[in-house]
């Protein structure tokens, strides 16, 4: 597998504009001045990304309460962000990256181990962003089930 670049605690976040699934554009300059998570995910409706999507929901009252924005980024159309979004009841913007652009300057698409294989696509990862603009947690690989359980309590919530 080649080296991709990955992102450390300390490193500017990188700027992105990307679509919701309204269409309207978001950007990580939005939130300035507060903490971001952003995670990536491969694919709206799947079984791994609506666990980890509603485990996010459901812990969004505790996260907002501490101060964190939630950002879900994947490579869905606006259009199947909102199916997804509607169907499973998501209270939090979910952005699209078409063409990952924004998911390989965060190191969140490349090759990644599936299965044994070596394949390329996205890689299931999750930021914290400080208020501030820069990396505070870079998780890389993380798991859909309990994942969100497991930030709680790296961050205190």
């Amino acid at each position: 597998m080649t080296e991709q670049k990955r992102l450390s605690p300390g490193d500017p976040a990188p700027a992105f504009t990307l679509p919701d699934s309204e269409g309207n554009q978001v950007s990580l300059s939005d939130f300035r001045g507060r903490s971001v998570i952003v995670y990536f995910y491969p694919a709206a409706g799947t079984p791994g990304c609506t666990k980890q999507a509603c485990d996010f929901r459901d812990n969004l009252g505790e996260l907002a309460d501490a101060g964190f924005v939630v950002l879900g980024i994947s490579p869905d159309t606006p259009e199947k962000l909102a199916k997804f979004r509607d169907a499973e009841g998501l209270t939090f913007p979910l952005l699209s990256d078409r063409d990952r652009t924004v998911m390989a300057e965060w190191g969140a698409f490349g090759e990644k181990k599936n299965y044994g294989r070596v394949v390329t696509g996205v890689i299931r990862s999750t930021f914290v962003v400080s208020p501030d603009g820069k990396i505070d947690r870079a998780m890389y690989n993380v798991r859909a089930t309990g994942h969100v359980a497991k930030l709680r309590g790296e961050l205190g919530v």
